[in-house]
Formats: C-alpha cells, structure tokens, sequence
C-alpha cells in the first residue's frame, strides 16, 4: 500500500477484525504505548471491532500527559523572571503545575511564547541578544535529535543567551517500570513506531524476554494497529514473546544511527520522574557536561526542585492503563479540554482527552 486512504478502508479494516477474532481463544489485555495510537484506536472505533476477551490499555505515551507539575512549576519561576523570554510548544500552556499554567502565568505578564520548532528559539536568541531565551524541551525519542541539534547550533554560534530547561524521557525504561508493578495488568505491548524510528527497536529485546510479554512495533493508521494485535495476539496464543516489527517501511531494527549519534553526544542519561507514575531509573535525557551552560537550571537560581507527588491520583492510574478515563468521577463534569484537572485531559493525544473527544461514540 503507497496511500494513507488504503490503511483506512472499511473491507480492509473488517477483514484485520475478523482474523483477530479467528485466533483469539484466551483473554488478552494490551497496552499501547503511544497517545497517537489510542485516538485512532478510539477515533475508527477498533476497540469495538475486537472480541471482548481482548481489552486494550491506554499507556503513557504522551509527553505533555508524563511531564510532571514540578517541570511546570520550573518553567513558570523562569518565565516569570525580568528579561526573559520563555517558548515552548502550544499543548504545553496548559499543563497544570502545582499552582497554576504557563498559560495563566502568560496572562498575568510573563513573555512565554509558543513556537512550531525548537530552532525558532535560536532566532529569538538571535534577534533579542539582550533577552533570555529559554525553551522548555519535551518529548520522547522521537524530539531529542531536534533539541539536540539546536544545542549544537546555539554552541556553535557562541550564544549565550539561550537555555533548555530539558524534560525528555525514554520509552522502552517506562515500560518496564509499568511491568514492575504489582497492580499491572500488562500481557503485550504495541510500541510507537515514530519512536522506533529513532531508536530502532533492538533495546525492547531485553524486556520481551525479561517480563515475557510480546511487543509489536506499529504505525498510527487503524490497518497498522489492528496488525499489530493480530501480531501480539498470535504470540500470547502460541506462548512466544518476541519483538515484531510492524512498521517496517519507517522502523529499521537500530533506528537512525546519524541521529541517535547526536542525541549521544548532547544529552546522557538520567533518572527522570513522570507524572502519575513517579522516579522511573534510567528514564531521561539531561545535556551532557560538555553543553551545561545552556541547562536553565544551571542557570537559574531558586527554582523548585522538589519531585513532589501528584495529586490527580486517578491521573495516575489511567497513564498506567490501571484504569480508564471515563471511570473518572470528574471526567466530562469537572474535567473537560477547556477546563483541565489533569494533563491527560489537556494533551491532544492524552487518553482523556480522546474518550471525550469521542464521547458520543464510546457512550
């Protein structure tokens, strides 16, 4: 197939059903990982197409839902600081801190703009070299390269009135600390392919053999998740635990060496808190020493540092797949997109975010 409207046909999407349902004897529970996946899931209506012995599990797999309130809370001390410009991407305004938004934090004076890319933070640097400009970094593997080449360019221009307050995370350790849990209800993955284009998917090995559970790299149109069921099913099925690439016309089995090379050489790994699910080891980028002095919290003083626990418990459980949005006693009352109580109701593709989208379909 060369068209997207190919993945998207009805016969097509009946007959990848009905295969499903054909090798389908036991009960499975499934977690997608990526929030892109679970709005097609809900969108195309494919969770309803499967046989109810399968139910599948909304992951993390947002990095607007996973940056956790202290990050907000950074992001707003800095902003609020004389000569500073703050940018960020627009889904992040709304994440809720301890205290309030960037977006409140914005309509109370603070110069936070939003930006399509992170190299149009260097241009703001370079027309306001009497501003501080600070862009606040999020994302999964999948953004990394893109910050880690802005760094390398702020350095090689001599900036130095630019910084990152940096909140990237890595997949495949959220995983198995979701494994890890006692509560977990976890039997196979599909894993988010735009990742998996950056990293190829050799790192997942070592936790389908570990946790014994099945993992199906796949793409975001309803034909690529619903292979990549019948995929994971087959293995839960016949008691095998591989790794499977399903979306091999963008995922290579290492990913893209240029820029896993310069994600290396800017960032090194540290132990990153998300939201909802707390300190997962190993699970996050911070700029390596040699590219420090662009680190915002290097650079600014009083800053909250304190990994302090959410309170949106219910937040928690469903970023876990423990439980699903409209189990929420807030979801659609007190909690709606224009009025968030928690991050998975803000981000496009947060799991709240698309049970209420969908609403009227899922009800």
């Amino acid at each position: 197939m060369k068209y997207i409207d190919e993945f998207r046909q009805s016969s097509l999407i009946l007959n990848c059903a009905s295969a499903i349902a054909s090798i389908t004897k036991n009960h499975w529970q499934i977690m997608e990982i990526c929030g892109g996946q679970t709005h097609t899931i809900l969108k195309y209506g494919l969770d309803r197409l499967l046989p109810a012995s399968i139910s599948l599990l909304h992951g993390p797999g947002c990095p607007v839902c996973i940056t956790p309130s202290f990050t907000i809370d950074q992001a707003i001390a800095i902003a609020q600081q004389e000569g500073v410009i703050f940018c960020t991407f627009g889904d992040m305004l709304r994440v809720p801190g301890s205290k309030g938004d960037l977006a409140l934090a914005k309509a109370n004076g603070a110069d936070i703009r939003t930006l399509y890319s992170p190299l149009d933070a260097l241009t703001l640097a370079q027309s306001f070299p009497k501003s501080e400009i600070v862009f606040l970094a999020v994302g999964f593997e999948t953004t990394a390269p893109a910050t880690a080449l802005v760094v390398k360019k702020a350095d090689q221009l001599g900036l130095d009135n630019f910084s990152l307050l940096c909140a990237h995370v890595l997949v495949p350790p959220a995983m198995a600390s979701l494994l890890n849990s006692p509560q977990s209800k976890i039997q196979g993955f599909l894993a988010a392919g735009h990742v998996c284009t950056i990293t190829g998917y050799q790192a997942y090995q070592a936790i389908a053999q570990q946790y014994q559970v099945p993992i199906v790299v796949t793409g975001f149109e309803p034909a690529d998740i619903l292979q990549g069921i019948y995929h994971c099913i087959e293995q839960l099925e016949e008691g095998r635990f591989e790794v499977e690439n399903c979306y091999s016309r963008s995922v290579k089995p290492y990913g893209n060496l240029q820029a896993l090379k310069l994600i290396e050489e800017v960032f090194t790994v540290v132990d990153r808190h998300w939201r909802g699910i707390g300190q997962i080891g190993n699970s996050g980028w911070e700029l390596s020493w040699q590219y420090r002095r662009f680190d915002a919290l290097e650079r600014f003083n009083d800053l909250p540092i304190t990994e302090n626990i959410d309170s949106e418990n219910i937040c928690g459980e469903i970023l876990q797949g423990l439980r699903k949005p409209d189990q929420c006693p807030h979801f659609g009352i007190g909690c709606k997109p224009e009025h968030p109580l928690g991050a998975p109701m803000v981000s496009s593709e947060g799991a709240c975010a698309a049970y209420y989208h969908y609403l009227e379909r899922i009800g």
